[in-house]
C-alpha cells in the first residue's frame, strides 16, 4: 500500500472517531456500488450522512475539499441512492466532506479535522 493509501485509511479512521465523538452512529464504512464508493455512512437525528473524507498533510497547497469534483460528487450521489434504495432508509440524506490534516510531526498524534456539512446537493447531479 502506498503512502497516499495509508494516509487515506488513517484519515478515514480519524474521521470515524470524530463522528462518533459528535454523537453520530456509523452505518457503513467504504460502502461500494457499481458507481463508486462512499467512505463513511453515518446517521444522527433525522439525517443519514454520506461522508467523503479527504486527507492531506499540513503542507499541501490546496484545500482537501477541492478534490471532491463534480464528477466525484455525481458518483457519491449515485452510490448514496443505491444505498438508500437497498436499505429503505427514511432519514433525510446529507452529503458532507470531512477534511483531515495530518500532523507533520510523527511524535504528535494531534490532527486537525474539519467537517463541512451539506457540502453539495442532490440538485442537478445528472
Amino acid at each position: 500500500m502506498n503512502k497516499s493509501n495509508v494516509n487515506g485509511k488513517k484519515g478515514e479512521l480519524i474521521a470515524s472517531k470524530f463522528l462518533l465523538q459528535k454523537g453520530y452512529e456509523i452505518e457503513a464504512l467504504n460502502y461500494r456500488s457499481r458507481y463508486g464508493e462512499i467512505d463513511i455512512i453515518a446517521s444522527k437525528d433525522e439525517y443519514i450522512v454520506f461522508v467523503e473524507v479527504k486527507t492531506r498533510s499540513h503542507n499541501m497547497m490546496s484545500f482537501p475539499y477541492e478534490a471532491v469534483t463534480k464528477s466525484k460528487q455525481r458518483k457519491i450521489l449515485m452510490t448514496a441512492n443505491r444505498y438508500l434504495s437497498a436499505t429503505e432508509c427514511e432519514k433525510q440524506p446529507r452529503y458532507d466532506i470531512i477534511e483531515v490534516y495530518l500532523s507533520d510531526d510523527t511524535r504528535v498524534k494531534k490532527h486537525k479535522v474539519r467537517q463541512i456539512e451539506s457540502a453539495f446537493e442532490l440538485e442537478g447531479y445528472m
